[in-house]
């Protein structure tokens, strides 16, 4: 690996900073807001899941009394 100084190593940095395709404002709010609703949905159906899973189990234990 070759020995750089730090005023060349932030040069090529900005270098390739520059190349880089930044998102819009507008892109990174919608996926952003898509973000958040795949969370909420996510959330939903694992709270479901959970809730279906301890009804059976609690089913399961009381067939035992």
């Amino acid at each position: 690996m070759a020995n750089k100084s730090p005023s060349e190593f932030v040069r090529e940095v900005r270098q390739e900073g520059s190349k880089v395709a930044w998102p819009t404002k507008k892109e990174t709010s919608t996926t952003a807001m898509m973000v958040f609703i795949m969370v909420a949905i996510m959330s939903v159906f694992f709270v479901l899941v959970d809730l279906g899973l301890s009804a059976f189990i609690s089913f399961l234990l009381g067939l035992g009394e």
